[in-house]
């Protein structure tokens, strides 16, 4: 099938990409010449593992093109997934005018024949029907551009398309997987041409022709309407927010009466009603989805009347937590004026490069208030040059750099590499023995016979 992916950043970088490599023509369409240009030349604007082997196969192939011009998007594709970035506002909605650009601009290029505009982007509950209605203004203006010229008739343009939500569920650091390894696709519609076309668009991923294991069963697909398919992404997103917080919560109860808090989640997280996942205590939930869905949510239970408690509990939580781990440094070292710590990790979580509402950008801020010196450390960020817009921080190139001279060390990010760092070299060129593990991640035994005062968070 024939595809164009609008926007290029994680979710529609590898949409288009994992698309093309199943067997579709994809164009993907991006405003930025200069990240156009890199993707063009067989480089990857982003990290994400395995993605960039992907994008040189699919391209090598023919499969897969890149272009700032989205009337070629437009022209060329049955399906035009909208992909663009929602940041949240102060207010805590999303900020939709990105969306809004494309659906107009769309709307400006069609051409007569049949289209699916598909909602990839997180947009608000009832954003289907709104995009219809932006992309019928923006063919109504081009349509008035071309009578104005003498070029057409008002009645030559047909409004010849249908609207569906496709939520995106992609992990960052596990996207490609997760694109074909899915738990199920969302597809909500009310055309059903459209979800027909959808299906077709989808079925070597529902038939798990490219899963990693191709004996389970065909992936679920959820056909439902538009606003109950734009409600599944954000209560998925709010309740794996929701678990995080809990856990937490617990953590700083076991923090006081005494208890191990991997112990408890392990002993509720096999209870088959619970589970396992999201029961991992630490600093808390970042990155570009948790806290702007579920801001989102809430706003949109205000906007109806309703005061989502819960939900704004969860933020509270999650807030509260990444002070914890400042008092944690208070606790251990006392005045942090004149003191050196060291951040093992900056990303939001292990396998990117995304440090959007990183843990680690609160932390750098409160540290610096009360007049501590810091440094870190990433395996992406210290070798990438994205420490170029980072202040307050000095970025080490190596974990032994790191802890050169610092009074603690604290575990922000959970990468792999941390479980084989040579500990007990890090604690001889310390001032004072102290790591925090800021995700229950290391082994406890191994760090303290390293010669470090280990400090769990919940244990």
């Amino acid at each position: 099938m024939r595809v164009c992916v609008i926007g290029t950043g994680y979710v529609g970088l590898v949409t288009g990409v994992c698309l093309s490599h199943i067997g579709h023509e994809v164009i993907c369409v991006d405003n930025n010449e200069e990240k156009v240009k890199l993707m063009q030349s067989g480089q990857s604007p982003i990290y994400e593992p395995g993605l960039s082997e992907l994008m040189k196969s699919s391209a090598e192939s023919g499969r897969l093109h890149f272009t700032s011009d989205l009337a070629k998007g437009v022209n060329h594709g049955e399906i035009l997934f909208i992909a663009v970035g929602t940041p949240p506002l102060p207010t805590g909605e999303s900020d939709t005018r990105y969306v809004e650009a494309v659906a107009r601009g769309i709307g400006s290029h069609l051409n007569g024949g049949y289209k699916v505009i598909v909602n990839k982007s997180t947009v608000p509950i009832g954003s289907g029907d709104w995009v219809r209605m932006i992309v019928l203004e923006g063919l109504a203006e081009r349509q008035k551009t071309l009578v104005t010229a003498g070029g057409t008739t008002s009645g030559e343009l047909e409004a010849n398309f249908d609207v569906v939500s496709n939520p995106e569920f992609l992990r960052e650091g596990s996207a490609v997987y997760d694109t074909f390894n899915p738990d199920r696709i969302v597809l909500g519609g009310n055309s059903e041409k459209a979800i027909a076309m959808m299906q077709q668009l989808y079925q070597p991923l529902v038939d798990r022709v490219v899963a990693e294991d191709k004996s389970l069963p065909p992936v679920p697909v959820v056909v439902t309407d538009l606003s109950s398919a734009e409600m599944i992404k954000y209560a998925a997103n709010s309740f794996l927010a929701t678990k995080i917080s809990f856990i937490n919560e617990v953590a700083n109860i076991c923090d006081r009466v005494g208890a191990d808090v991997t112990q408890v989640a392990k002993g509720i997280g096999l209870d088959s009603r619970i589970g396992s996942k999201f029961l991992q205590a630490g600093l808390g939930w970042g990155g570009s989805c948790f806290p702007k869905d579920v801001s989102a949510l809430i706003h949109t239970a205000d906007d109806y009347g309703y005061n989502a408690e819960l939900l704004k509990s969860a933020v509270s939580v999650n807030k509260r937590q990444r002070q914890m781990m400042l008092e944690k440094l208070q606790q251990e070292l006392k005045i942090l004026k004149g003191k050196t710590v060291g951040l093992l990790g900056l990303t939001f979580k292990p396998d990117t490069d995304d440090m959007r509402d990183a843990p680690a950008l609160d932390l750098i801020e409160q540290l610096n208030r009360l007049g501590a010196k810091v440094k870190a450390y990433d395996p992406i960020v210290s070798q990438s040059g994205l420490s170029h817009g980072l202040s307050g921080v000095i970025i080490e190139t190596d974990a032994e750099m790191l802890a050169d001279g610092c009074d603690a060390l604290v575990l922000v990010t959970d990468w792999k590499e941390f479980l084989k760092l040579d500990y007990g070299k890090m604690a001889k060129l310390m001032t004072n023995k102290t790591l925090i593990d800021g995700r229950n991640f290391l082994d406890r035994k191994a760090v303290e016979e390293a010669g470090f005062r280990y400090v769990g968070i919940g244990r």
